[in-house]
């Protein structure tokens, strides 16, 4: 297994821009008010559990649903392409559900964490890296992931609403460039 730690680096971001844990942070502030409390783990590990699912039971999956790897990847990339859109313009196009009394485990671990994006996201990467770097940058982002729930309220002060702001513009443009090097990559797969 050929493991290169630029692809690790790329991945690492590529997974973090689409998570959008920074960018999530009001949300995730406010479904733990709501909630009464945050069990960090639990969502830690359930989000991760399906990011891995997806990982190595995601290309199963498609082949059943007669579809390819390359398929995929292009799809994903239209999908990472929406959601960096989402985070310049500050507009929603895929909405969430707005029942936060399912549980800790259904709003933030799915959809918020591991939802469509970040599983597209899963797949188109393993596409186009190796299996293992894929899965040390999902390993690298759920101990992100952790930390940040499990600091939510110092996170908040320190950046403030304006570099809140800020990071999710900035995480919504290298979305956009990952999302076209995605699709020009598997782009060619079509036209065989």
């Amino acid at each position: 297994m050929d493991i290169n730690f630029n692809d690790i680096l790329t991945i690492s971001l590529t997974l973090f821009a689409v998570i959008d844990i920074i960018g999530s942070i009001p949300l995730l502030i406010s479904l733990k008010q709501k909630m009464g409390g945050l069990n960090e783990l639990n969502a830690t590990a359930v989000s991760g559990g399906l990011m891995i699912l997806f990982l190595f039971l995601g290309e199963g999956f498609l082949k059943i649903l007669g579809l390819d790897v390359s398929s995929f990847a292009i799809a994903g990339s239209i999908v990472i392409f929406i959601i960096g859109l989402e985070m310049i313009l500050g507009l929603e196009f895929f909405k969430s559900d707005p029942n936060d009394k399912a549980g800790h485990l259904v709003p933030i671990a799915f959809p918020l964490i591991a939802g469509s994006g970040t599983l597209t996201t899963v797949m188109s990467l393993r596409a186009n890296y190796n299996e293992g770097a894929v899965l040390i940058a999902i390993i690298v982002n759920l101990i992100i992931i952790y930390i940040v729930l499990k600091s939510l309220d110092i996170i908040s002060k320190i950046l403030g609403k304006g570099g809140l702001l800020a990071v999710r513009k900035f995480f919504g443009v290298i979305l956009l460039a990952i999302a076209v090097k995605v699709f020009a990559t598997n782009a060619s797969t079509l036209f065989k």
